[in-house]
């Protein structure tokens, strides 16, 4: 098991960390639709901690809370993964990528491009037949149509596809994908 390693500091060094300017904050690569998956995990964590405080505190929970959390769950896992999509951040097996000759690893990159359009084009095709069948349900607890959280995962889909049409063109101009060179890809902080 590796050690450890402390560096000692002074009080006088600690104390002269704080007067050092704070970095400034960059949100300019998040998009829209992290906001709104930003928005919607905080409604869910609101959920969580209501039904929290009420079956523990109170001892009298709200039923409603965790049928809420729930739904923002799966809003917030379909609106998240765009953001995965567009920074394309999703699992990936790239060591292959390394042994291939350049034009074969090109070429496979082009084909998981073009088999990631097709996903979430037969995705957005399935979810909106889905949504058609299931559109009069109501939510158990709380008298909602319960197509809001269907919409929000085709819309999540719809969103996946777009991002994932952006990620194809700006990798053919760019001449090579994160599968190819993931070593570009990475953000190295200072």
């Amino acid at each position: 098991m590796p050690q450890e390693i402390h560096t000692p500091v002074t009080p006088e060094e600690l104390a002269h960390s704080f007067e050092d300017a704070a970095p400034t904050a960059d949100i300019s690569n998040y998009a829209v639709e992290d906001w709104v998956t930003l928005a919607i995990f905080w409604i869910m964590t609101g959920c969580v901690f209501l039904q929290f405080f009420t079956r523990y505190v109170l001892n009298n929970s709200y039923a409603w809370t965790e049928e809420i959390a729930t739904n923002c769950l799966i809003g917030v896992v379909f609106l998240g993964s765009v953001m995965c999509v567009r920074l394309s951040r999703h699992i990936q097996v790239d060591v292959l990528y390394h042994y291939l000759p350049a034009r074969v690893a090109r070429a496979l990159a082009i084909g998981v491009d073009i088999v990631r359009i097709g996903f979430f084009v037969y995705a957005c095709w399935l979810m909106w037949r889905y949504v058609a069948i299931v559109a009069d349900e109501r939510m158990v607890t709380v008298d909602l149509p319960r197509n809001i959280v269907f919409y929000s995962v085709l819309a999540g889909f719809v969103l996946m596809l777009g991002r994932s049409i952006q990620v194809f063109i700006a990798n053919q101009r760019r001449g090579y994908s994160v599968l190819e060179r993931p070593e570009e890809f990475q953000k190295i902080e200072d």
